[in-house]
Parts: structure tokens; C-alpha cells; sequence
């Protein structure tokens, strides 16, 4: 999980006189894309042959074209209501329990939509949908074992499960430590051979998102040993480092990549942030330099900049910096704390209040809506 990257020719003038971009546009592939915390937001699937899907509400049967209108309208009540009527008066309505069961599905009632997408399968053993939709409600109500035989039964992707089934089951692989399988079904989403250190390196991502760190380094490890000039491995590595405070073995992993990936924007951001864990700062800001003239569109280098040359005392740039994160994304917390800091260095008491008020309340909303 692509999205567009913009690479930048930055010139700062360490005076302040000027600060000069020249931008052009490149496309980087997304290898991820994300799941809401529930597991039933929006999501990106990845590119690719169209998703198989059941019956649309343009030709669903009539009994539940109101439900699923109201579904679609996000009154996942109302539509529940509206098929528990049926369910009372027509109880043997063919397709009833998937509906139920998808409807509960999407309110994250899980053990709910088990119960009702059980039935579905009973009455339709041959029905993809409802197999894959049992297979979730397995998993996000916290059953990854229970989800995996059905999930390798179906493997594509139905629009009404708004996640792709492939990576809910190499997760549920990881959950219950079958990391070989994991692997495997890794290396198929990314159509690349299962020994492959490309699928070795991507189960070490996805391992490293799931938090099992000793098993992801060792993955990453293997992704490096068997192609040591894989992009990305002595990244992946250099963040797991970070993660750990292991800062000399981060920096020396960073750049063994920048050997390998000398144009990847983002290792000289990762390099600068281990430089300036351990108080490089010219180290770092020289990196920082390189991230941006690279990629002019990420907020993270031009705020860690900030907080750079906010450490070196240069607070007219450091709030430059900020600003210009701060006008990229209007809606971190970050940017405006350490722009409040900076103004509060630079003795502008109004600025830095505002900023840092500003700060606390997008940070307050986030807390609330993680």
C-alpha cells in the first residue's frame, strides 16, 4: 500500500534569506495498507483483478434492498431491525443469515455475526462470502485459530468484508506463531516464491507491526543473508533498532541501506532521527537536508528539522520548518507543540501560547479518536 511522492531540491540558507523548492513528481508502490482499529473502516485493497462480489443492492432481492440501503447509510441499527422483522415473519428466506450476519459484522457485533454467518454456511456450504465473513468474525472477535480453516478456503476479496482475507490470514498465522505459514501466505499476496528473501522480508514487516520483535528481526536477518542486496532489509532492521534504543546498530543498518538505496528519502530520515537520539545534531540535520531535498512531501523530516535546529538554538529556521509542516498537515500535534517551543525560545510569549494550546487540543482529539 501507490501514492504519489513528491522528491525536492531543498536550499536552505542557513541565514535565513531564502528557502528555495524545486519540486517534481515520482510514484513509490504502497506495500501496506491499513485496517481500521475495529477492522471494519474504510481500507485500500491492493491493485489488482476486481474484488468478486455478492448480489449489489442494485439487484439484491427485494426482501433486502431497504436493509442494505440502510446499510449503506451507515443505520446499521435500522437494518438489523428491518431483517429481525423478516426473520419473524419469513424465517426461511433464502440469503436471510448472510444479511443478518453481515449487518452484525459491520456493526462489530462479532459473536452476533458468527451466529448468523454459522447458518449461512450450514444452508450454503459453496458460499465464498459467507465463509470468508465467518472467517473474520472469527478473527476480529479475537479467534484467530478458529478463522484460519476458513480463510484458506477462500482467499480473494469480497467488497462486503471491506479487508482483504489473504493478509487477515498470514495475521492470523503470526498470532497463533505458525510463522512458516505466515511466510507463505506473505510471499502469495506479494506473488513472490515463499523462500524468497522478498518473503522473508515481508513477514518481517508484518511482524514487526504486530509487535513480535525478536521473530522479525530474525526474518529480516534471513531476507538480508540470502539477498544482501535487497532494498529495504537493513532498513527494516535499522527500525527495529530504533524501536529497541539499540541506536549504534540502528545507525550502522541505516546505512548499509543508503549503500544498497541511495535514493531512499526515508533512511535518511531514520538515519537523522538515530543521529539525533544521540545528540548529533549536525549529523543529523545534514541528513534531514537530503530526506527533503528527495521528498518534499513528508511532514516527518521538516518537523524533526524543526526540533533540530530548535536543539541548536537556530529558532528563526526551526520555525520555518514547523510552519511548513504545519501547512502540509494542519492536524498534528506535533508540529504546532514544537512550533509553540520554538516561538516560546524566541521569546514571542502570544505565538508560542497559541501554538502550544493548539497542540494540546489536536492531541485531546486524537487521544479521543484513535
Amino acid at each position: 500500500m501507490g501514492h504519489p511522492v513528491h522528491s525536492c531540491a531543498l536550499i536552505l540558507d542557513m541565514q535565513g534569506i531564502h528557502l528555495r523548492l524545486i519540486v517534481r513528481f515520482l510514484s513509490l508502490p504502497v506495500l501496506v495498507w491499513v485496517f481500521s482499529a475495529n477492522g471494519v473502516g474504510q481500507t485500500t485493497p491492493p491493485e489488482g483483478p476486481a474484488p468478486q462480489s455478492s448480489q449489489s443492492s442494485a439487484n439484491a432481492p427485494s426482501e433486502f434492498g431497504q436493509a442494505r440501503k440502510l446499510m449503506q447509510q451507515g443505520k446499521l441499527d435500522d437494518a438489523i431491525v428491518e431483517l429481525q422483522t423478516l426473520e419473524t415473519s419469513a424465517p426461511a428466506t433464502k440469503g436471510l443469515a448472510l444479511e443478518l450476519g453481515t449487518a452484525f459484522y459491520k456493526k462489530s457485533d462479532f459473536p452476533k455475526a458468527i451466529e448468523y454467518l454459522k447458518k449461512a454456511t450450514a444452508a450454503d456450504p459453496a458460499n465464498g462470502e459467507a465463509i470468508q465473513l465467518l472467517g473474520l468474525s472469527y478473527y476480529l472477535g479475537g479467534h484467530p485459530a478458529d478463522a484460519i480453516p476458513l480463510l484458506e478456503k477462500v482467499q480473494g476479496w469480497y467488497s462486503r468484508a471491506n479487508v482483504d482475507a489473504s493478509y487477515i490470514l498470514g495475521v492470523c498465522y503470526i498470532q497463533t506463531k505458525d510463522y512458516e505459514q505466515a511466510r507463505k501466505a506473505f510471499g502469495k499476496m506479494f506473488d513472490v516464491p515463499p523462500d524468497s528473501a522478498a518473503s522473508y522480508l515481508f513477514t518481517a514487516r508484518m511482524l514487526f507491526r504486530q509487535e513480535y520483535d525478536p521473530v522479525a528481526e530474525e526474518y529480516a536477518q534471513k531476507a538480508a543473508a540470502l539477498d544482501p542486496k535487497l532494498p529495504l532489509a537493513h532498513f527494516l532492521l535499522g527500525e527495529l533498532y530504533v524501536y529497541k534504543s539499540r541506536i549504534p546498530e540502528a545507525i550502522a543498518e541505516f546505512q548499509k541501506e543508503l549503500a544498497i538505496n541511495p535514493a531512499n528519502a526515508a533512511t535518511y530520515y531514520k538515519l537523522a532521527d538515530a543521529y539525533s537520539r544521540i545528540q548529533k545534531y549536525e549529523d543529523a540535520e545534514r541528513l534531514l537536508q537530503r530526506s527533503i531535498w528527495l521528498d518534499a512531501s513528508s511532514t516527518g523530516p521538516y518537523i524533526l528539522m524543526g526540533k533540530v535546529l530548535e536543539k541548536k538554538g537556530e529558532f528563526e529556521l526551526a520555525v520555518r520548518a514547523l510552519k511548513r509542516a504545519a501547512s502540509m498537515d494542519p492536524n498534528n500535534p506535533t508540529a504546532h507543540h514544537l512550533l509553540g517551543l520554538a516561538y516560546r525560545d524566541m521569546g514571542k510569549k502570544e505565538e508560542a501560547e497559541s501554538e502550544l494550546k493548539l497542540g494540546q487540543e489536536l492531541q485531546a482529539r486524537q487521544d479521543a479518536h484513535p
